[in-house]
């Protein structure tokens, strides 16, 4: 057992991706090519996982820290860290594609496997940026019937997206992010996707890559088009603007805009955070860390409030 009472500051790793880019060097990461698609900036997971740089745990990764600090966690339940958050820069289209529920993860991609319902906070967004949210079939044979006969302009619901917009994308969705975008993904950690559609393309090897039709229309949402209502809330203080982005069932997602300074107390069992612009400070308990833009942590359980100061721009989510 620990009284931890630090931020836990994070370095992760960066995932080449057909469809990436060199966009994610404007956080200061240093790219091994033009073509990273993702930094799994607080994960868990066994495909990429964060690795604490400060503090007694440094050196130790989020998933040793889970298995074996859950202290720090407020000993939540459950066999994995439960949320990961990601940065991708869509350089090209990702493919089309839908997430498994909790259910149906377990059952077809192992007991431990969880499913994936995720949000995107868009930070970025060239003129005339697109993403795929929701499709137009209204039964499933229907659903099959216009995959089989690749009719995807029919089919795929495409919606324009500019910076700043918030985006939640339950389990079941059919989605993709568009060229020319930039996003914050606070999802449940889970690497399980389904591809429906990829564009034709081809790998390094001159392979298509793998589809997975039956998987997807065995699990995306039928209708398609029933999507969430925005549900954001703002509060305004003389030094900060704090946007409710999402609560639901998987995570609850803020945006915290700070232009002078701002206190907080905990409201749930521990916070993941993602400086996305800008620079300043936290205070933990007479203790400050210098916070810039690229910055990720986690605030452990210990720690009961906190103080942010400077001009900064950040997304921070807690599990359910």
């Amino acid at each position: 057992m620990t009284e931890n009472t630090e931020a836990l500051f994070l370095q992760s790793e960066l995932h080449e991706k057909i469809w990436g880019g060199d966009h994610l060097k404007e956080f200061g990461y240093q790219l091994p090519s033009d073509k990273i698609g993702e930094y799994w900036a607080i994960s868990g997971h066994r495909k990429g996982v964060s690795i604490v740089k400060n503090g007694e745990f440094a050196g130790q990764s989020i998933a040793e820290l889970w298995q074996n600090h859950r202290e720090l966690f407020d000993n939540q339940p459950g066999a994995v860290f439960p949320l990961l958050t990601k940065i991708l820069d869509a350089n090209d289209w990702l493919s089309v594609q839908v997430h498994p529920d909790d259910e149906y993860a377990r059952l077809h991609e192992g007991p431990n496997e969880l499913g994936k319902t995720e949000c995107w906070y868009i930070i970025s967004a060239e003129p005339g940026a697109e993403i795929v949210y929701g499709h137009n079939a209204k039964t499933r044979k229907e659903l099959a019937a216009m995959i089989e006969a690749g009719e995807w302009d029919k089919l795929l619901r495409k919606v324009p997206v500019k910076a700043g917009e918030f985006y939640y994308v339950p389990s079941g969705t059919m989605h993709a992010i568009g060229a020319g975008i930039m996003i914050l993904e606070t999802q449940q950690s889970s690497d399980t996707t389904y591809r429906v559609y990829d564009f034709n393309r081809r790998d390094a090897d001159g392979k298509l890559r793998e589809l997975h039709i039956q998987q997807s229309i065995d699990t995306l949402t039928i209708p398609g088009d029933k999507l969430p209502l925005n549900q954001t809330t703002t509060e305004t203080f003389d030094g900060a603007k704090l946007t409710t982005l999402i609560k639901s069932d998987f995570f609850d997602v803020y945006k915290w805009e700070i232009s002078k300074s701002h206190d907080f107390v905990k409201i749930a069992p521990y916070m993941l955070v993602s400086v996305l612009d800008g620079a300043g400070s936290l205070n933990i308990n007479h203790k400050t860390y210098a916070l810039k833009k690229g910055d990720h942590f986690i605030l452990p359980a210990q720690i009961e409030g906190w103080k942010l100061s400077g001009n900064l721009m950040i997304i921070a989510s807690n599990p359910k």
